[in-house]
This record gives C-alpha cells, structure tokens and sequence, in this order.
C-alpha cells in the first residue's frame, strides 16, 4: 500500500505526496463549504487523505492530476462522495 502524506498549505490547499512503486506529488483544493457537505466535522486533511486512498484503489499514483480540485473526483468517480462518506463514518 502506498504511504500518503497531506500537508496543508493554507486553508483550502494541501500538498500530497504518495509513496508507492514511483513517488508523485499533487497540489489539491478543497473549498470548504464541499468538506463539509462530504466530512463534517472530520479535519479536511483526513478527508485529503481518505480521498487519495479511494483514488489508489481505482488507479496507480502516476495516473491521478498533479493538481486538481476534490469535487473533480466524482466526475470521474460518480460513486466517490457516496464511498467517502462511508470511509469517513
């Protein structure tokens, strides 16, 4: 299993770096009012985190955006804000 580590760089930007056959870095957003509506009140970098796990379950490292918004993943995941949901409970 890969290792990822979120740093966050401000209120609404993390860092993500994933450790797995190859090491990739991504820069990631995430409005807060769409954290809420998926976490509550989990901590935006759990959520950062959670969401990079649903991710490397459907595709290796080298293929996620170096930089994306979170609400782009259920564009190409429509399953993710349910599945999330459920990691995060």
């Amino acid at each position: 299993m890969a290792k990822v580590t979120v740093t966050r760089c401000d209120d609404s930007t993390f860092d993500v770096v994933v450790e797995g056959t190859a090491m990739t870095s991504h820069t990631v957003t995430v409005d807060p009012s769409y954290a809420a509506k998926l976490a509550g009140e989990v901590p935006v970098e759990t959520l950062v985190r959670r969401s990079f796990d649903f991710l490397l379950e459907r595709e290796p490292n080298t293929s996620i955006l170096r930089q994306f918004d979170l609400s782009v993943i259920g564009r190409y995941f429509p399953e993710y804000e349910r599945v999330i949901r459920g990691m995060l409970s």
